[in-house]
């Protein structure tokens, strides 16, 4: 059995809330202080760790009032190491703060602490990822399309490349063919285009198939799944 449009709606209706809404941020409007706040938590969500520990820690960024590239500098690293604590990051507090430490001054030196100008003064969209990762050594390929994925519609220049489990599920449910991550692309958004849901985006619908990657098909939990009709996996079994 095939997924089509009413499928479509109800992977999106379980899994296709935007982080950034999970969050309460809203980069629609393209301002810097909710961009930049999108990319702190994309940071916080490049790491292997739960989602839930991920949204406890950026609201202890919130609570704690830290951010800014200038708060999160102001706050030193020990400050930072406690934060990161208090959200459940204990695994990774020591890298992380030594990560956005680094970020940050070169955020500042670089483009002035902001991101958006970071985005005009890329040439293209290759060019855009390559300014992202030059920001710091702990920038990698995750977190630049964490962050990217969401501001698909907000800059013109993103337009990252679907991350594994994104590909994963994709493949489980038939959507895609292809091998090579350009044109897995291409054909995730000509399926969109034939099956759009009302009111949603692109950017819903990868963000579903990135949750159900990452929470059923990695770790083989078909008989919980959704979609498991759907699935060339499940049904092969």
């Amino acid at each position: 059995m095939f997924i089509d449009m009413e499928t479509t709606s109800l992977l999106i209706k379980n899994f296709g809330q935007k982080y950034s809404e999970t969050l309460g941020i809203n980069i629609e409007g393209g301002e810097d202080r909710e961009i930049f706040k999108w990319f702190l938590a994309s940071i916080l969500f490049g790491t292997p760790i739960n989602e839930t520990s991920v949204v406890r820690t950026f609201q202890r960024f919130e609570r704690h009032g830290v951010l800014t590239p200038k708060k999160i500098l102001e706050r030193g690293w020990h400050g930072l190491v406690d934060i990161l604590d208090e959200g459940g990051y204990t695994r990774y507090d020591f890298k992380t703060s030594d990560k956005l430490l680094e970020v940050m001054n070169n955020l500042v030196t670089l483009y002035e602490g902001r991101l958006n100008h970071l985005h005009e003064q890329a040439l293209d969209s290759s060019d855009l990822e390559k300014r992202l990762k030059n920001l710091g050594k702990g920038i990698g390929a995750v977190t630049v399309s964490i962050f990217l994925r969401e501001l698909r519609s907000v800059w013109k220049k993103a337009d990252p490349k679907p991350t594994p489990f994104v590909i994963l599920a994709a493949k489980n449910l038939g959507i895609i063919k292809e091998e090579s991550p350009e044109k897995i692309l291409g054909e995730m958004k000509e399926f969109w285009r034939k099956n759009e849901v009302y009111q949603k985006s692109f950017v819903n619908f990868e963000t579903a198939l990135l949750r159900l990657g990452k929470g059923f098909c990695r770790k083989r939990k078909c008989k919980q799944c959704l979609l498991q009709r759907y699935c060339v996996v499940a049904t092969s079994a």
